[in-house]
């Protein structure tokens, strides 16, 4: 099987945006519509809808009202209790869609381990880092927290969608903060 570069970088971009899935649900889906829309990405066959002005509009509004209410304490937690299997399913997803070029068993596989196994995990910790800051704070760094998880997903989509490669070793680099944070909390035997 030969794998063409182009392949290789659309695979990023969807581990990128899948990670960024887990920051935010709709953010990544909002970035990759825009991306579509104004021609930067071409995404896979049965995904051009993705950047249609429908879309566009749906995942922009949906994006904003994410973000704002990540900002209401309490409702916070809420949205992270429905968020993290969105998560998965919009990592799934982003990775489906920027996938060009491969077997169909092959890009399923992938969207589903690499793109739902990153968001979900990402989102999960983000979920139990929040439910630590209500217990600590009575939720008053909870917006704190979200600020910084928005930052973060704006910043991985950016970086996914202008320059992939970038974005993959950014999406590494959280995943090993994340690993070492869960060894130090982890309790010990």
């Amino acid at each position: 099987m030969n794998i063409e570069p182009s392949t290789i970088t659309s695979i990023f971009l969807g581990i990128g945006l899948a990670a960024s899935a887990g920051f935010r649900v709709f953010l990544p889906l909002f970035a990759l519509s825009l991306a579509s829309h104004f021609g930067v990405w071409e995404l896979n066959d049965n995904w051009h809808w993705l950047g249609s002005l429908a879309a566009v509009i749906t995942f922009g509004v949906a994006t904003i009202a994410e973000i704002f209410a990540y900002f209401i304490p309490w409702v916070d937690n809420a949205l992270d209790a429905l968020a993290l299997p969105l998560a998965g399913i919009a990592g799934t997803a982003v990775m489906v869609s920027t996938i060009t070029d491969l077997d169909p068993v092959v890009t399923w596989s992938l969207a589903i381990i690499a793109g739902g196994g990153t968001a979900t995990a990402i989102k999960g910790a983000n979920a139990a880092g929040r439910l630590t800051s209500t217990a600590t704070t009575g939720g008053l760094a909870n917006p704190i927290v979200s600020t910084v998880e928005t930052g973060a997903a704006v910043t991985v989509s950016t970086a996914s969608i202008l320059v992939p490669p970038i974005a993959a070793i950014l999406v590494i680099i959280i995943l090993l903060f994340i690993f070492t944070i869960y060894r130090k909390l982890r309790p010990k035997k």
